[in-house]
């Protein structure tokens, strides 16, 4: 017997990477940010009163639509507060998504979207990223809910926004594009925000404001949406701490800039540097690239990296199973990493 809905009870639930209980390690399987928030965060943190803990967190996060739509050049009613980038797609799915209601997405993405669906019995339509014609079949498809991870996880690659704005005037439904890794990109979609009724985006500080711990998202999108949005939301889903820590890190944008400035400089050398170990890496948008291992087995060199206290992600999913994913880490993190690939190389 089992007190579980069928597809609860038949679901394999979301796979988190692994989080090691030590810290002398080398952690590159989870696209943290390697350095540390701004100094503005920590006396931020230092100095959140009793009186704030006490009481209920503002059910908007006013402080933070304010400092973000100053930072963002739009109006803070474009905006809402999330939990993290995850919430903002659980309300989206939530919202849009139902036994009748199919919702769209290239693969391989990012493998919440999949578990989302089945939450609400929604049927998904998967178009693999290798169909030349894949952004046709999603304009074909015209889903109630169609989801574009861009840059894409696991496998950096990026779209460009003209693309995507063909895409969103092509269809009768939402489409909501995932820009969690977008502060490591060349550009962004915040002008279909503005231009589509339609669009909704995903924006994290978990990445390029190094606030993974704090768990804080926010969506982008047109009046109208946002206030359907807020509908489905959690009555206070976003407490009082991440919303002073979140408005503090997005205040600080010279020391933001600079951080992934150096992400993406040191992602651009390891790129060159796993080449040259004889990994397949294409050109990553992301903090993190995707090495496929072509002389050697990707599931063998994760476990044998692992006794090494260095941690990478490799993904046991179809179109995956020769390949990790790693996450841009400090330089000295990365060359011990390096070294040993270079020591595994030669056994």
């Amino acid at each position: 017997m089992t007190y579980f809905r069928n597809n609860i009870e038949e679901l394999a639930g979301y796979a988190p990477g692994f989080q090691p209980s030590q810290t002398d390690v080398v952690k590159l399987n989870t696209n943290e940010n390697p350095y540390p928030p701004s100094p503005k965060v920590m006396e931020k943190v230092h100095n959140i009163t009793s009186e704030s803990l006490r009481r209920y967190p503002a059910p908007l996060g006013d402080i933070f639509r304010t400092a973000a739509a100053e930072v963002l050049g739009i109006p803070s009613d474009h905006i809402i507060c999330t939990n993290g980038g995850d919430d903002l797609l659980t309300i989206c799915f939530r919202a849009f998504c139902d036994e009748d209601r199919p919702a769209a997405y290239p693969t391989p993405t990012y493998s919440l979207y999949s578990v989302l669906a089945a939450l609400q019995d929604s049927p998904v339509i998967e178009i693999p990223y290798e169909k030349p014609d894949w952004l046709d079949r999603l304009a074909q498809a015209s889903a109630p809910l169609t989801v574009v991870c861009n840059p894409n996880a696991p496998t950096g690659s990026h779209v460009p926004a003209r693309k995507l704005a063909e895409l969103a005037g092509q269809l009768e439904g939402i489409l909501l594009i995932d820009e969690a890794y977008v502060d490591f990109a060349e550009e962004n979609c915040i002008q279909l925000a503005r231009d589509f009724e339609n669009v909704i985006l995903l924006r994290s500080l978990s990445k390029g404001y190094s606030l993974a711990g704090i768990r804080f998202g926010f969506g982008i999108a047109q009046p109208k949406l946002i206030e359907g949005l807020l509908k489905v939301k959690d009555s206070y889903n976003v407490d009082t701490v991440a919303i002073e820590v979140a408005t503090a890190a997005i205040s600080d944008q010279d020391y933001f800039k600079a951080n992934v400035a150096a992400i993406k400089a040191e992602r651009e050398r390891m790129v060159q540097e796993l080449r040259a170990l004889d990994f397949e890496v294409p050109q990553s948008y992301s903090n993190f690239v995707l090495a496929r291992c072509v002389k050697t087995d990707a599931r063998q060199i994760h476990q044998n990296l692992a006794e090494k206290n260095i941690y990478v992600r490799y993904f046991d999913l179809p179109g995956l199973e020769d390949k990790l994913r790693i996450s841009i880490g400090t330089p000295e993190q990365d060359m011990v990493l390096l070294q040993a690939l270079q020591e595994l190389r030669g056994r």
